[in-house]
Parts: structure tokens; C-alpha cells; sequence
């Protein structure tokens, strides 16, 4: 089974805390925090010279998957984040002065609820759940991370979209001086990504705000991220500050910037290749620079909890 009930284990226990959190791995590898800390609620804290706090009272999840997880260098040292740069170091390196407190939410659009939300607020009512997700970017790597957030339809339902909402659309926070990647013409800004109601309100995608079981690093995305399991990972759009419920399909940031390479939905499928490159396999970071590639599987593994999402669609043409 490639989904399994939880067990008493928690992640920071299967490779033990103290290799993990090591504070001289930390230090080396560059991976200290600058970010909000979530604890007993969540909390704004600035920490250049201590690892991320642990996040209390969190569920295990039905959802969790049983493979092998990443260690947290991997993780927190290996990211696209391009609002920090384009480099996979960069996000570590030029987040690290980043603030992620105040925080605020937009809620607008096709909805009974809308307004801005502090984010101790917009999480507040939620109860945290771990969920160990596969992840498969669309570069053809991947890895296993123990996220900590709340599911995404809990947080949907809270504001009663309208029977006209047809699309949930994210933004990011944009903002050249806390961003500097910003400054960049890669992309349109700010970064821009969308979910149909009916993917929005599965079960599987979560609003992520820690990982390891402690608050989230800025270049995994403080203070909240989302993370769709089954799709490639530009879609977990992170440092969110707008959600929109819309009549109409929003523009998302890659389907803007290279349309014949990044489609609307993004759902990972090994028998559509990207233009420059085959999606059949990948490759897990961390496995070893001599490791074989592994098959990529439809939908990342979760087609069970998904297929029914796309019937009657052409999966090549809606790529």
C-alpha cells in the first residue's frame, strides 16, 4: 500500500532528532532559520543561531505515506524558490534575513467569507496534522517530506464558497526587498498559482506551516505553502497572502511563462513528457549520485485518491 494508517512513530524519530537537528550540521550546511515559529499556536520569533521549534499538539495522518523520508538537509538546503533566486542554494542563503511575521491572508472573491486574516487567526481553528508526501518536481527529481499543516478543504468550507466558485486561485507575497529574486524577469510577479474547487476540496492537499514536526523554514516557504501531493511541485505555491475564489480559470505563473511546458493542472504523469525531457522516471534526492532512477508513478502514487478528479479529461492535452 502506498498510503498507510499512522502509527505511534513520529517523523523526527525515524532518523533520529539528534543527527537531524545536529547543530553543527546546521551551521555547515547553512540551514539555520530566520522565520516565525509555531508553537501553542503560532508565534513571530527571529532565530539566526538556533534550529526551528517544535510545533505542538499535531494528529497523525491516514495519509501518510510508508516510503523512506529525506532528511531535513535535503529538504531545507535543495529548493526551487525563485522569488529567492533560481539556484537550489539560493532560497537557503537569501532567505535568511526574511521576516515572516506580521503576516496577513486575503479571502475574496465568490465567497459568503472574505476579509483579511491575520495568520494566527487563519490557522487557529484547524488542527494540525503531519502527512508524509511523496514529491516530485517537474525537473524530474523527487523526495519524501514529513509536511505539518491543515487540510485545505477544512479551511475552504470555513468560507462557504459560492455555487459560482469554479476555481480556487493563490498568490504569493510580492515584495522585491524582503524577495529579491523578485527582481528577476523569469516570471510574471507576483507568483501565481490556482486549484479547481473539486482538487481544492480533496482530501490529500493540506496548507502546509512546519515540517519535521517544527515551524516551517523561509526557503520551504514561511509562514504557509501549500502542497498538492499529486501534482508537480510548482504547484505548492508558497508564501501565500491572497486566496480568491473565481468564476473563471486563473492564470497560473509557468502556464504564463512557457505554456507548451507547464499546464493548468500539472498533475504528474510519467506517460507525458516534458518538451526537453522524459517524466517516465526520477530521480530521489539524497539516494546517491550512483543510485538508479526510479519509475515516476501516475498521479505520485495517490491515482486512487485522484483519478476520479479527471474523468472524461484528456490527460495529454490537459497536461
Amino acid at each position: 500500500m502506498l498510503i498507510k494508517k499512522p502509527n505511534k512513530i513520529r517523523s523526527y524519530e525515524i532518523t533520529s532528532e539528534r543527527n537531524y537537528l545536529n547543530r553543527r550540521s546546521f551551521i555547515q550546511s547553512g540551514c539555520l532559520i530566520a522565520g516565525g515559529i509555531l508553537s501553542q499556536g503560532i508565534h513571530s520569533a527571529n532565530l539566526p543561531d538556533q534550529p526551528f521549534d517544535k510545533l505542538e499538539n499535531i494528529n497523525k495522518s491516514d495519509y501518510s505515506t510508508d516510503e523512506q523520508i529525506n532528511n531535513i538537509i535535503d529538504v531545507t538546503s535543495y529548493n526551487n524558490y525563485y522569488e529567492f533566486g533560481m539556484g537550489k542554494a539560493d532560497p537557503n542563503r537569501n532567505s535568511r534575513e526574511f521576516q515572516s511575521r506580521p503576516w496577513e491572508i486575503e479571502v475574496s472573491g465568490e465567497a459568503e467569507i472574505t476579509g483579511n486574516f491575520d495568520i494566527e487567526d487563519f490557522i487557529k481553528p484547524y488542527q494540525l496534522e503531519e502527512r508524509i508526501y511523496r514529491m516530485r518536481c517537474v525537473e524530474a527529481w523527487s523526495m519524501v517530506i514529513p509536511w505539518v499543516g491543515v487540510p485545505l478543504v477544512d479551511v475552504i468550507k470555513k468560507f462557504k464558497p459560492l455555487s459560482s466558485a469554479k476555481f480556487v486561485k493563490f498568490e504569493t507575497l510580492y515584495d522585491k526587498k524582503r524577495m529579491p529574486g523578485q527582481k528577476s524577469r523569469v516570471l510574471r510577479w507576483p507568483y501565481r498559482e490556482g486549484l479547481t474547487i473539486a482538487e481544492a476540496t480533496n482530501p490529500l492537499p493540506i496548507l502546509a506551516v512546519g515540517i519535521y514536526g517544527r515551524a516551517l523554514p523561509n526557503q520551504n516557504g514561511a509562514p504557509i505553502r501549500l502542497v498538492v501531493p499529486w501534482k508537480y511541485g510548482f504547484k505548492g505555491i508558497k508564501g501565500i497572502v491572497k486566496i480568491s475564489f473565481e468564476k473563471s480559470q486563473p492564470k497560473t505563473s509557468w502556464q504564463m511563462a512557457a505554456p507548451n511546458e507547464y499546464g493548468f493542472y500539472a498533475n504528474v504523469n510519467p506517460k507525458v513528457s516534458h518538451p526537453r525531457w522524459s517524466q517516465a522516471r526520477e530521480r530521489r534526492i539524497g539516494s546517491g549520485v550512483f543510485a538508479s532512477k526510479q519509475p515516476t508513478l501516475l498521479f505520485n502514487g495517490y491515482e486512487e485518491h485522484v483519478a476520479h478528479l479527471y474523468d472524461g479529461l484528456n490527460l495529454r492535452r490537459h497536461f
